[in-house]
């Protein structure tokens, strides 16, 4: 270790595993150092900017030896944008990564038996695979070491920088998703800088561009959506005539007026310019047939990778055991694609979900798929599911259940605890909440299967299905 009045250097570090948030992990003296954008197995020094009595945080100033399990990035920002933290590392190791995070999380945090657990189920794709990107206006454009800010610098659309919420990286080239996404964000941006656009200052809460929102399906649709500060018509809608002359690939071109102080749109208007208000992506009937068909709305949710979203859907119908006979709950059903993906093997299929306009979706999407046993409700689920509701709509025999990353509230588990379905199928995006909501749930239950699934390669992220049974 170097240290000096201004720094702490700690050299020839080995970096032993791969941690939480998606920072690797080593260790020095008894102490724990975070550094991210590293591989295990790398020998690096690390700059440490923050020091506890047990940890640290740091970041590589120097690569001595590469790891084995080193590769090359692909993104051309990568160490800056934080959204691929894991890039450079060997995919089969992030598999493991991903496969141990989840048996540690269950076993630590749950107490979880983890002898049923099946290999990690990767992606095919590594790159391009997001059917959904947000980029950020901004006055304030990351500048780089030796950078200084100028009085005409026009400011940057791209992605925020990790921990800071008014600096925004530019986006030259983003790997998540296909072409045309890059080509519209570039021509968006030339555009607005051409003809004098201002883009957004978050802090003083002036400028006129906020956000540009990208989807697409699997068919090749494309919706763009334009959020805008205020209500400019000479400045937006030559712009929007620009896109719909230069993309003929959009076949969905909407536009926001927020004039909050957030960027979140869920309670605002939207308005369609040109094209359909929605685009249609497909997926596979879960046992052959015609294939669904999901409308998807500027509000819409829908798993941002389709192709891996047919395979955690598997496996979540595979572990409820449908026979035709069953009564299922979907709890937080979202647009109701996992409630669609198993009615054709139930009787009646119950979807709940917070979102209004989610149920309106999967309402119209039950009747597009021809379904006529699925009832969707909104509301908050620890408020919507009770007693009375169970009785009212029946007792479920299976629930399948998908909550947000903080996990089911209490009363929600106890509810369930309480109705007894004979088996839970239990879908999560944080392992360590999911543990959580087992440990309570094994009261009544046994796990009999384990299965993650990698819906983002090159991040920390895994999801992760339980199958439980009811004991006897």
């Amino acid at each position: 270790m170097r240290k000096t009045r201004q720094e702490i250097i700690l050299e020839d570090v080995t970096i032993a595993d791969a941690g939480a948030e998606g920072k690797a992990v080593a260790r020095v003296d008894g102490m724990v150092v975070f550094v991210p954008f590293v591989v295990p197995g790398d020998v690096v020094d690390i700059k440490v900017f923050k020091k506890k009595k047990n940890y640290a945080e740091g970041k590589a100033v120097a690569l001595k030896q590469p790891s084995p399990l080193r590769r090359e990035a692909q993104c051309p920002h990568f160490g800056l944008c934080g959204g691929c933290k894991w890039q450079t590392t060997d995919y089969a190791a992030q598999l493991r990564f991903k496969q141990q995070q989840v048996k540690d999380n269950l076993e630590r945090l749950g107490h979880i038996d983890t002898s049923t657990m099946h290999d990690i189920c990767g992606s095919d794709n590594l790159f391009y695979y997001r059917n959904k990107l947000e980029f950020t206006f901004s006055t304030k454009r990351w500048l780089n070491d030796g950078e200084t800010r100028s009085d005409d610098d026009p400011g940057a659309l791209g992605f925020h920088i990790p921990t800071v919420f008014d600096k925004v990286l530019p986006i030259e080239h983003c790997a998540l998703q296909r072409d045309p996404s890059n080509r519209i964000r570039l021509a968006v941006r030339d555009y607005a800088l051409q003809h004098q656009l201002p883009f957004y200052d978050i802090r003083n809460h002036t400028g006129f561009l906020r956000n540009l929102v990208l989807r697409n399906t699997a068919a090749g649709e494309w919706m763009v959506i334009v959020v805008v500060a205020e209500e400019r018509p000479e400045w937006l809608m030559p712009l929007l005539d620009y896109l719909k002359a230069t993309f003929p690939e959009i076949s969905s071109l909407q536009y926001i007026v927020n004039s909050k102080m957030n960027d979140s749109y869920t309670d605002l208007e939207v308005v369609t310019y040109s094209g359909s208000a929605f685009i249609t992506e497909t997926m596979p009937r879960y046992g052959g047939g015609t294939p669904l068909q999901f409308r998807i709305g500027p509000k819409s949710f829908y798993q941002t990778n389709s192709e891996q979203a047919y395979k955690l859907y598997s496996y979540a119908a595979d572990f409820a055991k449908l026979t035709g006979e069953e009564t299922l709950y979907d709890l937080y059903t979202g647009t109701g694609t996992i409630a669609q993906f198993v009615a054709a093997r139930c009787h009646k299929v119950v979807g709940i979900e917070y979102v209004e306009d989610a149920i309106e979706d999967a309402r119209k999407n039950a009747k597009i798929n021809g379904f006529d046993n699925c009832e969707f409700f909104a509301g908050d689920m620890a408020k919507v599911l009770t007693a009375d509701f169970i009785a009212e709509h029946g007792r479920p025999d299976v629930v399948i259940t998908d909550p947000p990353r903080a996990g089911m509230h209490e009363s929600v588990v106890q509810q369930l605890l309480a109705a007894a379905p004979r088996r839970i199928v239990y879908v999560s995006c944080n392992p360590a909440t999911q543990a959580r909501d087992l440990a309570m749930l094994c009261s009544r239950y046994r796990v009999t299967q384990i299965q993650p699934v990698d819906m983002f390669p090159h991040t920390q992220h895994v999801e992760n299905v339980v199958a439980l049974e009811l004991l006897p």
